[in-house]
């Protein structure tokens, strides 16, 4: 697995000393509430396909519906998106709950499992998951990735204690993928917390559906421009470009709550 443990979080502490005390502030406000913190997988915590590309498992999970007949499935639209979800649950709107959805899903699974070892942290993930650990928070990952592929990346981060025994990703019923906010649910559920005790980390439009329909708070992380807008059209007002400065917020808010 690629790491930017060594690469970047030695420089943390001189980096996030330099972020915009007044953009600290404001996201203090908007983590102070929040007694549980649940993570999308893909983008806040790693970049799953960071050396495997998404759009190279798209294109051998269609090659595999050729192989079998079946690539009439598939809009000419939903064959140009290259994502691997978008197939999946292309062919479950057509054939949900079948044979061919079930082992379509498993070999999504298999391709996740083959990224994990070339994924990238996301900087400043690991510590900030870390610390608000540390700190008392309750932290939980809802995902349309498999859980079987979250579980394998934590271990080799050290990072299953954190979140263990909550981790709620994708199930054979797809059409609870997010942006249904099923895995939010469940999480809440489990761990007996309030929508508005909770917060919601996300990089995508259907994590801020998802959280929205579920009561949750978001907070967006925006890697790039195109992140950014994206969550900007779909109605999210809060996001960050980087981990850093909600670092920053979490140890702010720590030493709040002490004195």
């Amino acid at each position: 697995m690629t790491s930017d443990t060594t690469q970047t979080e030695p420089a943390a502490a001189e980096t996030v000393n330099e972020i915009d005390n007044d953009l600290v502030e404001s996201l203090r406000q908007v983590i102070a509430p929040a007694r549980v913190v649940l993570w999308d997988f893909d983008g806040p915590i790693c970049r799953l396909f960071a050396g495997y590309s998404a759009e190279r498992v798209a294109i051998r999970l269609v090659d595999w519906l050729e192989g079998r007949g079946l690539h009439g499935l598939l809009t000419d639209r939903e064959l140009e998106s290259l994502d691997p979800h978008q197939v999946l649950r292309a062919v479950d709107l057509r054939h949900s709950g079948s044979d061919l959805v079930a082992e379509l899903e498993e070999r999504l699974t298999q391709e996740e499992l083959r990224a994990v070892p070339r994924s990238m942290p996301t900087p400043y993930a690991d510590i900030l998951i870390q610390t608000w650990k540390a700190v008392g928070s309750r932290l939980a990952i809802t995902t349309n990735n498999s859980p079987r592929v979250v579980r394998t990346y934590l271990d080799v981060r050290n990072l299953t204690s954190c979140f263990t025994p909550h981790v709620y990703g994708r199930t054979q019923d797809l059409h609870l993928l997010k942006p249904d906010p099923h895995c939010l649910n469940r999480a809440l559920n489990a761990m007996g917390a309030a929508p508005s005790a909770a917060l919601m980390i996300g990089d995508t439009p259907s994590d801020y559906f998802a959280a929205r329909e579920a009561g949750v708070p978001f907070l967006g992380y925006a890697r790039n421009e195109e992140k950014e807008k994206a969550l900007r059209a779909a109605g999210a007002e809060t996001m960050v470009a980087s981990l850093a400065p909600v670092l920053r917020a979490v140890h702010r808010q720590a030493r709040a709550g002490q004195a």
